[in-house]
């Protein structure tokens, strides 16, 4: 004789809560993954444009040479037109990551971005891009004086020497002031191990040379 114990409130309330955390695991876990495919995935992608817009903007010059023709439009219609500013390198930390105009949540879930208002590379002014601390520029806590960083561009590639590494508050835009001079701003969260918003801005200045 088979004797059916009813499951008590308690029971119950456990087996459906370990369910629930189960089930909200499960799909952190599988948004998490697609966070880092999408990216890995955007990456190559503009990666792939941008090699193939300036090989476009290469031969539209190669044919001024012989035809008047409309040149290609300015690094700044370029980006409006294309939404991409091009790519930073700092080859001794190992970083290569496409930059976007605009740095709202999906642009650097996806890369680093380009904050309005500031220069562009090549130009005079301070140049400001901003990137997750604890993706794309994770690797800034290890930067120092006299690395290299690399822009590359529709027009060309532009090289800045970092001269210096500040923390500042979050709120503290200063660090994005124009200048005279050409200058590059590189700004993300701290600190770099820190849980939740975090408080502070770890900036890095560079200048063109």
């Amino acid at each position: 004789m088979i004797v059916m114990v009813a499951e008590t409130p308690l029971k119950a309330f456990l087996r459906w809560s370990r369910l629930v955390l189960l089930s909200n695991g499960l799909a952190l876990l599988g948004y998490c993954a697609y966070v880092v495919v999408d990216a890995w995935w955007f990456q190559g992608s503009e990666a792939r444009r941008l090699q193939s817009l300036i090989e476009g903007a290469r031969a539209r010059r190669a044919d001024l040479r012989y035809v008047k023709v409309p040149g290609p439009p300015s690094q700044p219609e370029a980006m409006m037109m294309h939404g991409l500013v091009g790519r930073i390198d700092i080859a001794r930390l190992g970083v290569s990551v496409m930059v976007l105009e605009g740095f709202d949540g999906k642009t650097l879930r996806r890369g680093a971005g380009h904050i309005p208002g500031t220069a562009l590379p090549g130009q005079a002014g301070n140049v400001g891009i901003s990137a997750h601390r604890d993706t794309f520029f994770r690797p800034l806590r290890n930067i120092r004086a006299g690395d290299v960083i690399s822009v590359t561009t529709l027009d060309g590639q532009y090289q800045y020497k970092v001269e210096t590494t500040k923390v500042v508050s979050s709120k503290d835009v200063s660090v994005l002031a124009a200048t005279g001079s050409e200058v590059l701003t590189l700004v993300t969260c701290y600190p770099f191990y820190y849980v939740g918003a975090a408080p502070e801005r770890f900036v890095v200045r560079a200048v063109r040379f």
